[in-house]
């Protein structure tokens, strides 16, 4: 398959002002994803931006970015407005869509995602870690992933029946939080993002919703840990500290 990976990046994020550009040692925050994914190897890396200022601190810093329609409703629509931007002869037959403020997300779990679009079956790759905190289990902020698979044996992938910000499945056993990192084959997010919002994809707002009622399948691999999406002032500290080390 021949990928490309296209970040998507607004101004807009009320909790911490300017966000992409928050700078973290020197670089914007944009920059420091946009590092992430060429680190993953696995092809091209756009930033699909919404203001000419992220345009420009990307291109500073050696990248290449697409300005896209600020008004777009989501991330998903945004980096399908790119790659048909950049992409009119349809060379990129997958796309990876990484979220930019994820400065210190590890590159391996890019590749993670993308390796299960080899299963034909699969239309949509994303990830999931165990949760371990107790108070995370009952956060509707943290959305746990519904999968097929049993973890207590050792098994690490499984398809999606559903997602959700309540506490589920219910019963014995570990629940998932789900990692919004998602891998498309192309006609997959083609289709996706030509879809209505679907009734329960309304109700809890969690667009992935869309892809099931559709009937495509969402593969999920198990990762170790949950990287850190920096929402706040505090998170953004985090980061700052962990990219020193």
């Amino acid at each position: 398959m021949n990928p490309v990976i296209i970040i998507p990046a607004r101004l807009g994020s009320t909790r911490l002002p300017n966000k992409p550009l928050a700078d973290i040692h020197g670089k914007p925050m944009i920059v420091h994803v946009m590092e992430r994914a060429q680190e993953s190897r696995l092809g091209r890396v756009l930033v699909a931006c919404a203001e000419e200022e992220v345009k420009r601190a990307v291109e500073k810093a050696g990248g290449e970015a697409v300005m896209t329609d600020p008004d777009l409703p989501s991330g998903s629509d945004r980096i399908l407005a790119a790659l048909k931007a950049v992409d009119t002869k349809h060379e990129f037959d997958s796309v990876i869509n990484v979220q930019g403020d994820l400065p210190t997300l590890d590159p391996a779990l890019i590749k993670t995602s993308f390796d299960l679009l080899m299963d034909t079956t699969v239309s949509i790759g994303t990830l999931a870690a165990v949760i371990t905190k107790e108070e995370e289990k009952t956060n509707p902020n943290v959305v746990k992933a519904i999968v097929d698979i049993d973890i207590e044996a050792g098994k690490k992938k499984g398809h999606a029946l559903y997602f959700t910000r309540a506490t589920a499945p219910h019963g014995e056993g570990p629940l998932l939080h789900h990692i919004g990192l998602y891998a498309y084959k192309r006609l997959a997010l083609e289709r996706f993002v030509g879809a209505k919002p679907s009734v329960l994809e309304k109700r809890e707002k969690l667009e992935q919703l869309r892809a099931l009622a559709a009937g495509m399948r969402i593969e999920v691999a198990v990762v170790d840990t949950v990287p850190l999406g920096v929402d706040t002032q505090a998170d953004l500290e985090v980061a700052r500290t962990l990219l020193q080390k």
